[in-house]
């Protein structure tokens, strides 16, 4: 029976970590604070006191001067819905460390009474004990970059929600044109659409309306136009596009502000050939160090808008995440382990962060229709895998892309090339493979190189 060498692993010190301590099980209205310190009068015993303190500005803010008082180290916070906002701005302003855990962190044990007394306590032991893992919260900065992006990507969603709704009143009008023309947010499309609305109803005057290469499909545009479009439909396509425009001007709005939000912060300038720095440098060819956007932008499939969303999930500082592994891990672009034994299973994916996910997936998509290193690898994979665990696998690759730029601002993408998989493809040993796959069916194979 063969031994195995024993795997020496330094672990972290989890006897007790932190002396004074405090945790807040927060509720919406309130929250129940527990501390825990030495106890006053046995040596080396512990005491813990809990009591509850309304969720306000005042009440907040007169414990956070409480705590300071009574020299906590560190406060946790549970997570719960954006409850938690209070609670960790103003005592993070009363100058108290402030951290934020996930409910699966302090997860109470299963069989145990479970109160909000109870979880306070319990969140607070876990803290002294230096047994949680804070998530990752931004900086102001970041978190107010965040609200514009955030909002600005409803907006997009709303405003593509309205041309669904757009496709299915034509639908309903028995109008096909959404069957010809490739989108309804093309201009011939619109142009169609708007004389409708004005009482156009030929098919043939319509479809002349066609523009560019969709003329080629006149006598289809046709067929598609012939439906029946009346008043009421036009009414109703009236109000989508009124809508639609209205949200146009919305997005346009907080894209520009946005953007002088990103450009506000010193931590995202770059640096002119002359060594000066501030906004708006750092954006030529000939610069040594590019603001943090244009070094995003340089990625296939990241627009300036993307990059400043992602910017706004990520944040600047690249320390939070020691290696780009571990920022793969918190986005949620990677599967869990899940070993026993010998056996190991594909575990599951975290939720991560859902907005970098899909700013990610996104620039994914828009990197799969370029001819670059990052459009092959999506081609490679989506050949073998589908085009999900593609899209997937690319996003991951932009999101460690990402990290290094940021980590090293000097640091600037350098595509790899379309072909980079094939030149350094073994030609010998894949002739070899196919050689065996098709002898294997009963033939015999003799190759000769093309002049």
């Amino acid at each position: 029976m063969t031994t195995m060498k024993p795997q020496v692993i330094d672990d972290q010190e989890h006897e007790r970590v932190h002396e004074r301590v405090a945790a807040v099980d927060v509720a919406k209205d309130t929250g129940m604070v527990c501390t825990r310190t030495p106890h006053p009068s046995r040596p080396g015993a512990r005491r813990s006191t809990v009591w509850t303190v309304k969720a306000r500005m005042g009440a907040v803010r007169a414990l956070g001067g409480q705590l300071k008082h009574d020299g906590i180290e560190i406060v946790t916070l549970e997570s719960t819905s954006d409850y938690w906002r209070i609670w960790f701005f103003v005592l993070e302003a009363c100058g108290l460390a402030v951290q934020l855990v996930h409910a699966a962190q302090a997860k109470n044990l299963p069989g145990r009474p479970k109160t909000d007394k109870l979880d306070a306590q319990w969140l607070a032991r876990l803290t002294e004990m230096g047994l949680l893992r804070a998530s990752f919260v931004p900086p102001r900065a970041i978190r107010d970059l965040r609200d514009y992006t955030r909002a600005r990507t409803r907006l997009v969603q709303e405003r593509t929600r309205c041309w669904q709704r757009l496709e299915k009143l034509l639908e309903a009008a028995l109008v096909k044109v959404s069957s010809v023309v490739s989108k309804l947010t093309t201009v011939s499309a619109q142009d169609m659409i708007k004389a409708m609305i004005a009482g156009q109803r030929d098919p043939h005057q319509l479809a002349a309306l066609a523009r560019g290469s969709m003329k080629a499909k006149h006598d289809d545009l046709v067929e598609a136009l012939n439906g029946m479009f009346d008043d009421h439909h036009g009414e109703l396509a009236q109000l989508l596009l009124d809508h639609i425009a209205f949200l146009d001007g919305r997005i346009a709005q907080l894209g520009t502000r946005a953007a002088e939000l990103a450009a506000a912060m010193p931590a995202a300038w770059g640096a002119d050939a002359d060594g000066t720095t501030g906004p708006g440098t750092g954006t030529g060819p000939d610069a040594p160090v590019l603001n943090a956007v244009a070094r995003l932008a340089g990625i296939p499939g990241i627009s300036e808008d993307l990059a400043r969303a992602i910017i706004a999930e990520t944040g600047l500082d690249m320390t939070r995440f020691p290696t780009a592994a571990h920022l793969v891990s918190w986005s949620g672009l990677c599967p869990s382990a899940r070993q026993s034994g010998p056996r190991a299973r594909a575990g599951k994916k975290g939720q991560g962060d859902t907005w970098l996910r899909g700013s990610l997936g996104q620039a994914a998509i828009g990197a799969a229709r370029t001819a670059t290193f990052l459009g092959e690898r999506y081609a490679r994979i989506a050949r073998r895998r589908g085009k999900a665990k593609a899209q997937v696998a690319v996003a991951r690759s932009i999101l460690v892309i990402i990290w290094h730029l940021l980590a090293d601002p000097a640091a600037r993408y350098t595509d790899l090339g379309y072909g980079y998989y094939q030149a350094r493809t073994d030609t010998d040993r894949k002739l070899r493979n196919h050689i065996r796959q098709i002898q294997a069916l009963g033939f015999t194979v003799t190759l000769t190189r093309a002049a």
